[in-house]
Parts: structure tokens; C-alpha cells; sequence
């Protein structure tokens, strides 16, 4: 293992904020993997480090092939983490919208340019990424429509599902979407939760990790052989929304199977303690996604769920 400054930048907090990298092997640019460019991404950053573990361990049994290189960043926006801010404090922009950068523009453009010259020509490119509305989700593989996608190898993962979506502009500012471009097999990772800390599904996304590097004829590793993956389209997902505020009571998680007509949340007057709502399933299905904030707004998105539309 050797560990590789790619980026550094003097902070008015707790000093220098420096990027660094840690490559695996030599030779051909086989796989990078990126952890959080968003300081609350706890779960990432905790998935990326366990990946460095293995790895070295790897590295010195020599079970990683000849001729073949990977690099891991654990981490790009911790100077939001150390002050537990999603963006980056001084301007509250998102990193990951400032591909493939600029090093003579704002800060994150710099940075997301210090980090697409480091890590441009790798053959498979893995992100661990977070959604923009806070909640966890069924682990899966999330991949952009940009003619370059390949469902296939993003089965190799071995997680329960592959989603896929269509691009929209803001997009194009993405790690991933300027990955692909650029040649790269991108695909992003979403581990369950965010910024709190789940042992069984961090592990998941571990091992799916290895697993499709193991496929790809770049590590030797005895894994199981996971999911065989249910690929689906992003807008077939049935949103769900609270009719109105208050506190929320979650009642169901990311992959519970329920049926039309089951309660799936309560909605708590904050004064009075009465039941302001319950939330109904529309139909029958699996949930994919959650909202987990201890309070929801009037139409908000609580629940995405895959239907099972009976003919």
C-alpha cells in the first residue's frame, strides 16, 4: 500500500485540509474507489476505510493480480465532516456538482479537479454516494443513462437491485457522469444509510465491492455469490408523501414487503400528541427507500416503493 497526497488546502480551521489516496498494486488502472465528497456521509467514509483494510491485507497475501493497480480515496470533503456540515462551509456547495472541476475556479473546483486528473483512466470507477432527500435505502447499484452504461457488469456487484436513470442537467456536473464520459465503467454505490452507521449493510456493500473486483479479474477473494440483481428504472419507483407536518413515527423500513392498505407511518401533532395521520400503502409492493428525520413536512416524500400492480 502507498498512501498519495492528491490535493491539498490551507483551512482557517484545524489547519490543512489534505486529500489523500491509497494505491493498491501496480500497472494497468484497473479500479478507483471514492468515498464521501459530502461531509455528513458517515456511512461512505466508514465503508471506504474497511475497504482500505482488506485491501492491504490483500495486498501482502498477494491476492491482488499482476499488472493491475487500484485506488482508494476514503475520503474528499472531511474538512465538512470535522464541522459537521453536509457542503462545504464557506459557500455551501456541493463537490459532487463540480466535476470535472476548474484549478483556477472556486474551492470545490478546484478540489473536484485535483481529483478527476488523479483518478481519469481507471477501466471501473466505484462512488459511494448519498441521495439528496435524507432517509436509507435498499442497498443497490445506481447508474446514469448516458449511452456508456453497462447493466450487466453492474450486476456483478451482487446487490439486490440495479436502478438506472436518465440523466437530468445538473447531472452533468457529477463524478459519475463525467467518469463515463471520460471512458470510465462508473457506477455508484448506496450503502443504506448516511450519516448513521449500520454494520450489517456497510459489510454488504463491502463485500460487493470485492466481489465484483473479484469478477473483473482484478483481486482473488472467496466471497458468496450475493443477488442475482433486479434491474429498474428510477421513475417506476411510487413516491409516497405525508398529507401534512408533525413528528413522524416510521413504521416500516427499506425492504419490507407490504400490502395495500398497511399502515406505513403516523404523523404526530407536536403539541397535543394526537394522531394528526396514517399513512397508507397505495398498493401492494416492496419499500425501497425511507424517510428517517424525526419530522416530516406536508407533502413530503416519506416512502418509494416497487409496486406490485395486480392485472
Amino acid at each position: 500500500m502507498y498512501k498519495e497526497l492528491i490535493f491539498s488546502l490551507d483551512t482557517p480551521y484545524r489547519g490543512e485540509m489534505n486529500i489523500y489516496g491509497y494505491r493498491f498494486g501496480h500497472g494497468e488502472r484497473a479500479a478507483c474507489i471514492i468515498g464521501p465528497t459530502r461531509g455528513n456521509e458517515i456511512q461512505q467514509l466508514y465503508i471506504c476505510s474497511q475497504l482500505v483494510r482488506i485491501l492491504s491485507l490483500l495486498e501482502r497475501n498477494g491476492d491482488i493480480h499482476a499488472n493491475k493497480e487500484l485506488f482508494v480515496i476514503p475520503s474528499a470533503n472531511h474538512f465538512s465532516t470535522n464541522i459537521e456540515r453536509r457542503f462545504w462551509e464557506l459557500d455551501n456547495t456541493d463537490i459532487n456538482r463540480m466535476f470535472p472541476g476548474d484549478s483556477s475556479g472556486e474551492t470545490t473546483q478546484q478540489i473536484a479537479d485535483g481529483i478527476f486528473k488523479r483518478v481519469k483512466g481507471y477501466n471501473y470507477g466505484i462512488q459511494f454516494a448519498s441521495f439528496h432527500t435524507p432517509g436509507a435505502f435498499i442497498p443497490h447499484v445506481r447508474m446514469m443513462k448516458t449511452g456508456r452504461q453497462s447493466e450487466s457488469l453492474a450486476n456483478l456487484f451482487g446487490l439486490p437491485y440495479v436502478l438506472t436513470r436518465k440523466p437530468d442537467p445538473f447531472d452533468t456536473v457529477t463524478l459519475n457522469y463525467n467518469w463515463q464520459l471520460s471512458g470510465t465503467n462508473a457506477f455508484s454505490v448506496y450503502a443504506g444509510m448516511v450519516e448513521q452507521l449500520n454494520e450489517n449493510a456497510a459489510m454488504q456493500a463491502v463485500s460487493s465491492v470485492l466481489r465484483f473486483l473479484t469478477r473483473m479479474g482484478i483481486l482473488k477473494y472467496n466471497c458468496h455469490s450475493g443477488y442475482i440483481s433486479t434491474v429498474i428504472e428510477e421513475n417506476a419507483l411510487f413516491s409516497i408523501r405525508s398529507d401534512c407536518s408533525g413528528i413522524y413515527r416510521r413504521l416500516k423500513n427499506p425492504g419490507d414487503e407490504v400490502h395495500f392498505g398497511d399502515v406505513l407511518a403516523q404523523v404526530i401533532d407536536p403539541y397535543e400528541g394526537e394522531i394528526l395521520s396514517e399513512i397508507l400503502s397505495p398498493s401492494d409492493g416492496i419499500l425501497f427507500f425511507a424517510h428517517i428525520k424525526s419530522l416530516v413536512k406536508e407533502n413530503g416524500v416519506i416512502y418509494q416503493m416497487i409496486r406490485r400492480l395486480h392485472e
